[in-house]
């Protein structure tokens, strides 16, 4: 009886050791084994959220076939390290072995945001608001002309905040970096008063090549004690850069008062009215070489530039006949 009852206990061990071992080589096979969905996914993986939710909700997302195998097996077959949170893209077909690595080692998923040049800084601002995948709001608005237009990265949950600082540093950089090497004898005392001009220069022409023509006409108008009659400043003494006016400027609009309207000050205005683009602030600290004081639209999207009011009127008369015919 003695040794029947060890015997039994003996297979019973055997048994169970031959289940485990099954159950062991099943599970790792299940988690190497090929089963994700047949195109890249993008998860989101959430702060907080621990090995068995993560488990679950990759299931729930279709990316694992089991929340069990992903689970276990990791505790089982997978490296020490943590799970972390993030947006991640899981590559098709990947097992849970793979998925479980792009969640501890793989970048992030990275989304990309390009401001435009020219805008005003309340155009960046709802720009931004309107960016999914960023958080939280902007309170406090930034002064005009100090955000650098550009294309800026970020990961999901990143803030809206940060990105205000990154363009902040990035323009305090940018206007630091041109400035030590700015042409001399510039009628422009400090750093500030070129961001200004580079506001102007922007909202002036959308031509790259114009640029630094348009920023030597207005330093010529400069050194000559000339008002610098931009029609851009004008609409944002009107709209202060809540956006585009909407309409054409009227002669009442021309001769109206503002901080802003350079057809009526001497001077700079007091701020920027945009936020200006690298190449805009270099053109204006290493403007072109011109004898031209005047420019006027020439229906092609550039520029007639003059030396003499004569010549200049030309081109506005030019400018008017090609306005009626479209």
């Amino acid at each position: 009886m003695r040794r029947a009852f060890f015997i039994s206990i003996a297979i019973g061990m055997v048994i169970s050791l031959l289940a485990i071992g099954i159950g062991f080589l099943w599970l790792k096979n299940a988690y190497h084994a090929d089963s994700g969905p047949s195109k890249d996914t993008i998860v989101l993986i959430e702060k907080g959220m621990g090995v068995a939710a993560i488990a679950e909700h990759l299931k729930q997302e279709g990316i694992v076939e089991s929340a069990n195998v992903f689970r276990f097996g990791g505790q089982l077959f997978g490296t020490k390290q943590p799970l972390r949170a993030g947006e991640y893209r899981i590559p098709s077909k990947a097992n849970p072995a793979r998925v479980a690595e792009v969640l501890k080692t793989a970048e992030q998923v990275v989304y990309k945001t390009t401001i435009a040049e020219g805008l005003t800084t309340l155009e960046i601002v709802d720009f931004l608001r309107a960016q999914p995948g960023l958080q939280g709001d902007i309170v406090t608005i930034p002064v005009e002309g100090s955000l650098l237009p550009e294309t800026y990265h970020f990961h999901r949950g990143e803030t809206r905040l940060s990105i205000i600082k990154r363009m902040s540093d990035a323009m305090q950089r940018t206007v630091d970096e041109l400035w030590v090497s700015r042409a001399p004898s510039l009628p422009l005392a400090t750093p500030y008063e070129a961001v200004i001009l580079a506001s102007i220069v922007e909202k002036e022409t959308g031509v790259a090549a114009e640029r630094g023509k348009v920023a030597g006409v207005f330093i010529n108008r400069l050194n000559k004690k000339m008002r610098l009659q931009s029609d851009p400043t004008v609409v944002y003494g009107i709209t202060n850069g809540t956006g585009p006016l909407g309409r054409a400027l009227t002669r009442k609009d021309l001769d109206g008062v503002t901080a802003y309207n350079t057809y009526e000050i001497n001077r700079l205005p007091p701020t920027p009215i945009a936020n200006p683009g690298r190449k805009a602030i270099e053109s204006v600290l290493n403007p072109e070489q011109t004898d031209a004081i005047y420019f006027v639209a020439d229906g092609t999207g550039g520029h007639a530039f003059a030396k003499t009011l004569k010549e200049h009127n030309r081109n506005v008369r030019a400018w008017r006949k090609f306005n009626k015919k479209n």
